[in-house]
């Protein structure tokens, strides 16, 4: 996903993890702290104590109430028994530390790894899209209750355009955001995927909305697992001899990060909107492709993409050239006489999907298996207001790409059956959603954003398959539509 070119920042001093570390009960002290990750939001580290490992996280952005409420979410998810880390919570219940002007979140550290569409069987690829919908469904009733009244992300489904009646005659009550008929009585993402849920048919739709309105949490389990309430007190576990790990009580060994100490960065796919078009020069940062819910909202100006192109185009025709500059050159004269031939397909502003909560940046490497199941779900930090269907065929898009720069059809269909099954959307939001992030792939230019206005080259890898993408999407346009709506 796309992520800034933040200079290297030093991991927290012994000081400030002692002091850090003394909030915690259990916690330990402090005897390694090795950087994993550098983001645009946050940088990571591995926290080794006397008692055990952690994922701490620092929060770039410094916003305590915004970091609090990703908390408050993923606390109540998890009492739901979705897959997530919610972070631990300090001795007087805060779960935000504020250290010499740094925000830091300590989190429990998930022993797993990412997997790419290409290792997901048919059911697991099933499973992708139940769970990526019944985070949204669940995400509805939460955020009523973590974004208080006036929050700049609260929604109402009918001013965002409501949402038409889902397969099989689900639907929402005119005007407002609650499910009803068979969009609120849909199945766990386990149980429409064949994951470990499936055998034991735990947590519905319909039962976590119902739990998170009433408090409750600990009766709703994932699959074997136990209760993940937000109240859970941190002690040592019988974890595995010499792992060090900690869990709640009566919970299996969970951490957040399963990439080895000192792992190199890496990049998922494209897998968002670059968002304003035109990095300001000199720029610390990649443009933030976050943007704001109006401005996601109006799809990209072909005028502003024209600008855009040109200006790569000089800066890709300076000075020596190796084959990714000759790649690059033909990609952008390619996509420029694509948009001339489409640009009257510009999405107007009225054919943008439900809007809702949604995770934000949900793609491989935010998504951890330990096994064949999905173990945690991370980064919650671009958690906000967006149209729903577009995250799902969004994430759907850099999961199932493969190398040639196509999709893979046979895993897509059963992840969005899943996906509308769960959530109640019908094919008319999906085609919407699928019609507005084409669009988005085809005036989409961060990788070369990066490699030749910020000087950093840790995308273009990517970049082959991603830019081949938006041109076999253009030919393939009405396969891709069926695969997301049949």
């Amino acid at each position: 996903m796309p992520r800034s070119l933040v200079p290297p920042v030093a991991p927290p001093d012994g000081g400030t993890l002692r002091t850090l570390l003394r909030r915690y009960r259990h916690a330990g002290e402090p005897l390694a702290c090795e950087p994993l990750t550098e983001g645009l939001l946050n940088h990571g580290y591995r926290l080794s104590t006397s008692r055990g490992h952690f994922f701490l996280k620092h929060h770039l952005d410094g916003d305590r109430a915004a970091i609090a409420r990703q908390h408050a979410a993923t606390q109540r998810l998890g009492a739901l028994g979705l897959p997530v880390a919610p972070p631990v919570a300090a001795e007087d219940g805060s779960t935000v530390a504020v250290l010499g002007g740094r925000c830091y979140a300590l989190h429990p550290w998930v022993e797993g790894r990412h997997r790419d569409g290409g290792e997901l069987t048919t059911a697991q690829s099933r499973g992708l899209g139940a769970l990526l919908g019944t985070v949204h469904v669940s995400l509805e009733t939460v955020m009523r209750e973590v974004a208080g009244p006036g929050d700049a992300g609260t929604w109402d489904s009918a001013g965002a355009g409501g949402r038409a009646a889902g397969a099989g005659g689900g639907g929402r009550a005119a005007g407002s955001g609650a499910l009803t008929g068979a969009g609120a009585g849909v199945t766990s993402y386990a149980r429409a995927g064949g994951g470990a849920g499936a055998r034991n048919g735990t947590l519905t739709a319909a039962r976590a909305a119902a739990g998170a309105r009433r408090g409750e949490g600990p009766g709703l389990r994932l699959g074997a697992g136990v209760p993940y309430g937000p109240g859970a007190a941190l002690v040592p576990a019988a974890a595995p001899a010499g792992s060090g790990l900690l869990v709640a009580p009566g919970r299996r060994p969970a951490g957040l990060r399963g990439a080895p100490p000192g792992a190199g960065v890496r990049l998922a796919p494209e897998s968002a909107p670059e968002g304003p078009q035109g990095a300001p020069k000199g720029t610390a940062h990649a443009p933030d492709p976050r943007g704001t819910p109006d401005t996601l909202d109006v799809a990209a100006d072909p005028e502003d993409t024209y600008a855009l192109i040109e200006e790569l185009l000089v800066l890709v025709r300076r000075g020596p050239r190796d084959s990714f500059d000759e790649l690059a050159e033909h990609r952008l004269l390619e996509r420029r006489a694509l948009l001339e031939r489409h640009a009257h397909r510009r999405p107007p502003p009225a054919a943008t999907p439900a809007r809702g909560w949604v995770h934000g940046d949900f793609h491989p490497l935010n998504l951890l298996y330990r096994d064949a199941e999905p173990a945690a779900i991370v980064d919650w930090d671009r958690l906000g207001v967006r149209p729903r269907a577009e995250e799902a065929v969004r994430a759907a898009v850099i999961f199932f790409l493969r190398p040639d720069g196509t999709l893979d059809f046979a895993k897509i269909r059963p992840y969005a059956r899943a996906y509308r099954r769960t959530t109640g959307a019908g094919p008319e939001e999906l085609a919407a959603a699928v019609h507005r992030v084409w669009w988005e792939r085809l005036n989409d230019f961060w990788m070369l954003r990066w490699r030749y206005q910020l000087g950093d080259h840790r995308a273009d890898p990517g970049f082959p398959a991603s830019a081949a993408l938006a041109v076999w999407w253009t030919g393939a346009y009405e396969d891709v539509r069926d695969a997301f709506t049949d």
